[in-house]
C-alpha cells in the first residue's frame, strides 16, 4: 500500500499545534522554544515528513531549477559542458533538469515547452542540427526568463551566446596541415545551418585561399557525423584518386574513424594522409597515432553559460541580455598530422 505524503497539517493534528507553529518549528524559528521544536522535528522524522521545497519556491516565484536542453547526450563534449554547468548550479543550491533533442527540431520544441511548464528559472540551450527558427523560446523571453545558448547558436538572435571563434580555430587547423606540406585537404563536416559547422567550413576555405590552394567542392564531405556515415565517408576518401594528403574533420570521432579505416586500406597516417580533428576528446589520445585536434574548452563553456544565466537572474530587470561571450580555443599538435617532425 502506498503511503500518502505527510503534510505540516498532519503534524499539527498529531501534536495538537497550529500549522504555523509547526512550520516555524521545522525552520528552527527563534520564536518557537527548544522543547517544542524538538517535539516537532521528532514527530516529522517518525511520520516520514518531507519538506516541500517545490511548493515553497513556487510561492516565491522561484523553483531553484535550471533547464538544460542539448542536442545529444552521448558526447564527451556535452558531458564536459554539463559538468561545468553542474559545478556552478551546485554552488548556489540550484538543481538542473536535462533534456535532449536527439538532433530533432520537433523534439527540441516539445522539450522547450515541457521545461517552460516545469517553471524553470532559466534555460541553457545547444540547438539541434535542423532547428530552423527560435520561436519556441519566445515564451521564455516574454516572461523575462533568461535563456543562454552555447556552442550551437543562432547568430543575431536574442539571448546570451557562449561560443568559440570557430572560423579562427578551423583556419589554424587547416593552416597547420598546409604547413605540413598538404595541398589536397579534405574537410568532413555536417549540416551548414548550424554556426559551428558553417564557420569552420568558412575558416577552412579562407586558409586554402590565403595559401593560394584552389577550393574543390569534391573535397568536402557533409554527413550526419554518426559512426556509420563517417565510416562510409572515410572509405570514399580512401578510394579517391589522387589520394588526399590531409584531412580536417569536424570532430575527433570522425578523425579517429578515418585513421581506423585508412589502416584497413594500407594508408599511413600521417605519412600518406595527415589528420586533424576537433574538440580534444579522449578518443584522440587513445587513437594511434594520437590525434592533432583543437582544444574546445567544454567545462569552461558550461561554467560560463551557467554564470551568465545566474548573473541575469540576479539582475531580474534585464533577464534577456543579448551578445556573445567568446572563449579561447587552441590547436594541439600530435603525431597524426606531424609530417614535418
Amino acid at each position: 500500500m502506498i503511503q500518502k505524503e505527510i503534510t505540516i497539517y498532519d503534524l499539527a493534528r498529531e501534536l495538537q499545534l497550529s500549522p504555523a507553529t509547526v512550520s516555524r518549528g521545522l525552520k528552527n524559528h527563534h520564536a518557537i522554544n527548544t522543547n517544542t521544536r524538538k517535539r516537532i522535528i521528532d514527530k516529522a522524522e517518525e511520520l516520514g515528513y518531507r519538506s516541500n521545497n517545490f511548493a515553497s519556491n513556487l510561492r516565491k516565484q522561484k523553483t531553484q531549477t535550471i533547464g538544460v536542453l542539448v542536442h545529444q547526450l552521448n558526447s564527451n563534449f556535452i558531458a564536459s559542458v554539463l559538468a561545468g554547468i553542474e559545478k556552478v548550479t551546485a554552488s548556489v543550491n540550484y538543481d538542473i533538469i536535462i533534456a535532449h533533442s536527439s538532433e530533432s527540431g520537433k523534439k527540441e520544441i516539445a522539450n522547450a515547452n515541457n521545461l517552460f511548464h516545469k517553471r524553470v528559472d532559466g534555460l541553457i540551450v545547444s540547438l539541434a542540427s535542423d532547428t530552423t527558427d527560435l520561436s519556441h523560446f519566445q515564451q521564455f523571453f516574454k516572461r523575462n526568463i533568461p535563456v543562454v545558448f552555447f556552442d550551437r547558436v543562432e547568430e543575431g538572435s536574442r539571448g546570451t551566446k557562449i561560443i568559440i571563434d570557430n572560423h579562427k580555430a578551423a583556419y589554424q587547423a587547416t593552416t597547420h596541415l598546409i604547413q605540413q606540406g598538404c595541398k589536397r585537404i579534405v574537410h568532413i563536416t555536417s549540416n551548414q545551418k548550424r554556426n559551428v559547422y558553417a564557420n569552420r567550413f568558412a575558416g577552412y576555405k579562407d586558409a586554402l585561399k590565403n595559401f593560394n590552394i584552389p577550393f574543390d567542392e569534391r573535397n568536402v564531405f557533409i554527413g550526419a557525423l554518426d559512426k556509420e556515415s563517417t565510416i562510409d565517408i572515410a572509405k570514399q576518401i580512401a578510394q579517391m584518386k589522387p589520394l588526399p594528403d590531409g584531412i580536417f574533420a569536424i570532430n575527433d570521432l570522425s578523425a579517429a574513424l578515418c585513421v581506423q579505416v585508412f589502416k584497413e586500406y594500407g594508408i599511413r597516417v600521417p605519412e600518406d594522409i595527415a589528420v586533424v580533428g576537433f574538440n580534444n576528446d579522449t578518443v584522440g589520445t587513445i587513437t594511434f597515432p594520437q590525434l592533432t585536434t583543437v582544444n574546445y574548452p567544454a567545462v569552461k563553456m558550461g561554467e560560463a553559460a551557467a554564470t551568465a544565466l545566474f548573473n541575469q537572474l540576479l539582475h531580474s530587470d534585464d533577464n534577456n541580455q543579448d551578445g556573445n561571450i567568446v572563449l579561447e580555443a587552441e590547436l594541439i599538435v600530435r603525431d597524426s598530422s606531424a609530417k614535418n617532425k
